[in-house]
């Protein structure tokens, strides 16, 4: 089966109505700033906590944290979203601090990890204040982590080239482009070969195991994204060479039923573990969706038209709104597909999915008695999705976009 029906629930049959979402989208908003506290943290919610976070313990990376919250209100005023009432970069500088501390306090030294480091937070001070110091202390981080043995978005390299991706577009210095192309070429040359799938992959060493991860999260289209987001830094072979390997590993893979399509969530299950079908953006159909959705070779169009027939048939998650593992993430493989097909079906059903997603966000918050005040995992990321819907294109929260004004 291409999914865990248990892990899904019947989708809610709610109108679209824009004005609900507009004005649901401000609600988030007004109750994140309400809820700043004079540090400039936001109280964790309890599913973003566990054995290793406490989760009383205010967190601050960017998948999870501040600067995830501190990122979504200042995007979501850059393209006009909302109007704001207060600075949420005000702390940014004592939060960065925190961040580092919370990495020093495990004993981790990614300080460049995209989704838990440092780097999205120089890259905040860079796009409200740049300086040649605050580029100098970012092309460090990036060079620093070329050499990660984890090989995917969170933690390794591939986050950190899609950081250099965006400050290229951001500002056209070729020290990103160079740095990208290094980046580049360290993950070629750490490509295995599978000759049991004919196909490509990388190994993750990550939480002390080895593992073959595929998903748009800690594997291989997760690192897909950057390379094809960042192709016009390539010369043309490479890029050739990139796009084949990506197309062919993808077809190998994939698991077809029925027109449907999904991806198991390793090339090769470690020991003990049976092969793991999930549907939802960290693991299954949508993140490889959003992760290839600017291919430029069109080979991959009917197995990603039959991906999001997979995502639509298993409905919402149970998981709630959010990006990472919820009905949002989800929803925007939709928009993916709508910007790539201009099937209006597809923003017909993002839209659908927008919608359940309120409902379960209200019914998250009367349970808890708050909101979920982190990007990835929580409600911020939801409003962003909300606003994507609104204006029917998909530009995924630090992934497809990062400064506002190209948003």
């Amino acid at each position: 089966m291409l999914f865990n029906p248990a892990r899904h629930e019947p989708l809610q049959t709610i109108a679209w109505d824009e004005t609900r979402v507009r004005q649901f989208i401000t609600r988030i908003v007004r109750q994140t700033e309400a809820h700043m506290n004079v540090d400039g943290l936001w109280p964790t919610h309890p599913n973003d906590g566990d054995g290793e976070d406490n989760p009383r313990e205010p967190l601050t990376p960017l998948y999870h944290g501040a600067c995830g919250v501190v990122w979504a209100l200042d995007y979501l005023a850059a393209v006009g979203a909302v109007e704001l009432e207060r600075d949420p970069l005000a702390h940014a500088a004592s939060l960065q601090a925190l961040n580092r501390a919370w990495l020093e306090a495990d004993h981790n030294t990614s300080f460049g990890a995209w989704m838990m480091g440092e780097t999205p937070w120089l890259m905040l001070a860079y796009g409200r204040a740049p300086s040649e110091a605050l580029a100098d202390q970012l092309a460090g981080l990036i060079a620093g982590n070329i050499d990660n043995p984890t090989r995917e978005l969170m933690w390794g390299s591939p986050g950190t080239l899609l950081a250099a991706s965006l400050l290229h577009e951001r500002t056209h210095d070729e020290r990103w482009a160079e740095l990208f192309r290094r980046t580049a070429g360290q993950l070629a040359a750490e490509l295995k070969w599978s000759e049991e799938r004919g196909c490509h992959y990388w190994t993750q060493d990550l939480y002390k195991k080895e593992w073959t991860f595929l998903d748009g999260v800690h594997g291989f289209v997760g690192t897909a994204l950057p390379l094809i987001r960042g192709r016009h830094l390539l010369d043309a072979a490479s890029w050739s060479e990139w796009e084949s390997r990506i197309v062919n590993t993808l077809q190998r893979t994939a698991t077809l039923e029925g027109g449907a399509a999904n991806w198991p969530a390793f090339l090769t299950p470690p020991e003990g573990r049976k092969p793991t079908m999930l549907m939802q953006l960290c693991h299954g159909a949508p993140g490889f969706i959003v992760c290839v959705a600017h291919l430029p070779s069109r080979e991959l169009d009917p197995l990603l038209l039959a991906a999001g027939e997979a995502v639509w048939a298993a409905g919402p998650l149970t998981k709630g709104s959010n990006l990472c593992h919820g009905t949002g993430g989800n929803g925007y493989a939709f928009l993916c597909l709508y910007q790539r097909t201009g099937d209006i079906k597809w923003l017909e059903r993002a839209q659908a999915f927008a919608m359940h997603g309120i409902a379960q966000t209200e019914a998250d918050e009367a349970t808890h008695g708050q909101l979920r005040y982190s990007l990835w995992t929580g409600d911020l990321g939801f409003a962003i999705y909300l606003w994507d819907c609104l204006r029917g294109a998909a530009a995924f929260p630090t992934l497809d976009v990062f400064y506002g004004a190209a948003g």
